[in-house]
């Protein structure tokens, strides 16, 4: 370290003393600013590329309410969880299995895997195989649909991730991608709906695009190598389904905090795609991305419905979640502001395609185990809990579990996609509710209990 000049010219002692000072109040300064840098720049962990060391922190030392811990488990259990997994920082804070499904269980992620392929198009845009402003048909063979041809040409790849291609949705199988189940609806851009069939054939866009031989492929050979990521995706009637353990679904869920950069090496460098996927894509549902769901906006529009509710889709969780959600309750959800990573896997949560009520129960428990007496959503306008639903979707015959804070005289009412009232009551002191609606014509019915909205599918 050099010193002034001047100090060497002062009484030997007394400039021994001056150093002395400066090199404390030195030392303590850069100190205390290097403590606040390292508090704003905390990196976050990741995990060997090989094995299963996977460091973990415990819940005590984050200062988390442990006594409720259990009471979560319990919930999960009741729910059909196979698998539950917490990370903070990247470390495992939470990791549960039930049953006989253990760490190296495979299962299905549903409508989870679709940001999988998400992120499949980033990386194949990022590459100059594609762009998502192109036509669909540029990929695909003209009458990929059987839209009239000006309107097929309107369909690009970023309608296909934004669910707004116009196709009707309102057919038998809407998982359906074969010409004679795409039929013209609306223009693309002009209207937004859950329809799996244009989805899924984003695989074949991708397939196309790179001259790959599959998804499954495509994926592995650019994240395996440096993130140890493993899965694949298995064909299943239309749909192109994704199994992996569910360590390998954190480790996405870890990949996408982290922006596409594992560690510091950088996988997704388009951040342009990343910021649009995790954010409002289009005017039409202010709570879809690029295949991920987001919570803390303002509204919300749900699969098989052309209503807008409002609020966001998880009052007591971060408004930051962007959230993969597939069918039965899989789920991977991302706080950026809480630097966490939530897992979770079953068989059947009791709550439909895309289970946002069974979501919210979890992280209504989460934000007791983290300690949080209120919620985490500072835009959340209720912290009720959700009822539970069983079985859903079904032939119309349902079961609703009564939350303890719903059951003194709080009415309920069913309507249609239309917002037409159906049926109303009362539950007054009701534990469980049973309603039928085999009469009803099959499709999406919405049960408003108290202060809470949920999905009831009659198939």
């Amino acid at each position: 370290m050099v010193l002034p000049v001047w100090l060497n010219a002062v009484n030997p002692i007394h400039s021994v003393m001056i150093k002395s000072n400066i090199l404390r109040s030195l030392f303590l300064l850069l100190t205390y600013f290097g403590a606040i840098t390292f508090g704003r720049t905390q990196t976050l962990y990741f995990p060997p590329a090989t094995g299963n060391v996977w460091d973990t922190v415990s819940p005590q030392s984050l200062g988390w309410c442990t006594q409720y811990i259990d009471s979560t488990y319990d919930f999960l259990d009741r729910t059909d969880t196979k698998a539950f997994i917490v990370l903070k920082d990247g470390k495992i804070v939470l990791e549960k299995y039930f049953g006989t499904f253990t760490q190296d269980s495979v299962w299905y992620w549903a409508s989870a895997g679709k940001t999988l392929t998400g992120l499949a198009v980033g990386l194949a845009q990022q590459e100059g195989r594609l762009n998502i402003n192109q036509r669909t048909s540029d990929f695909l063979n003209p009458g990929w649909t059987s839209a009239p041809i000006v309107k097929e040409n309107l369909i690009t790849i970023r309608h296909q991730l934004t669910m707004t291609t116009g196709l009707d949705d309102n057919v038998q199988d809407r998982d359906c991608t074969l010409p004679s189940c795409l039929h013209y609806l609306a223009d693309a851009s002009s209207r937004w709906a859950y329809h799996n069939g244009p989805y899924t054939l984003l695989d074949e866009v991708v397939r196309a695009a790179t001259g790959s031989t599959n998804l499954t492929l495509y994926i592995l050979n650019r994240l395996r190598p440096t993130t140890g990521f493993a899965g694949a995706f298995i064909r299943s009637g239309y749909n192109n389904v994704f199994y992996s353990t569910p360590r390998n679904m954190a480790r996405f869920g870890l990949l996408m905090l982290n922006k596409g950069t594992w560690g510091n090496t950088p996988i997704l460098t388009d951040t342009a795609y990343f910021r649009q996927s995790t954010t409002t894509s289009q005017s039409l549902n202010q709570s879809y991305g690029y295949l991920w769901w987001l919570n803390g906006k303002s509204s919300y529009r749900v699969p098989q419905s052309q209503l807008q509710f409002n609020g966001s889709l998880i009052p007591n969780g971060p408004s930051d979640i962007y959230a993969a959600i597939g069918k039965n309750g899989q789920l991977i959800n991302i706080s950026p502001s809480e630097r966490l990573v939530m897992i979770r896997m079953g068989v059947n949560s009791g709550t439909g395609l895309v289970p946002f009520g069974y979501n919210d129960q979890i992280w209504q428990r989460l934000r007791r185990v983290i300690c949080t007496t209120t919620s985490l959503n500072s835009d959340a306008k209720s912290t009720t809990i959700s009822p539970a639903i069983w079985p859903n979707p079904s032939n119309g015959q349902f079961q609703i579990q009564v939350p303890e804070d719903q059951k003194a005289s709080t009415s309920w009412v069913i309507v249609n996609t239309l917002g037409q009232t159906i049926c109303t009551g009362q539950t007054i002191g009701t534990t469980t509710l049973a309603l039928d609606l085999s009469a009803m014509a099959k499709g999406t019915y919405i049960l408003k209990i108290g202060a809470t909205t949920s999905r009831l599918v009659v198939q």
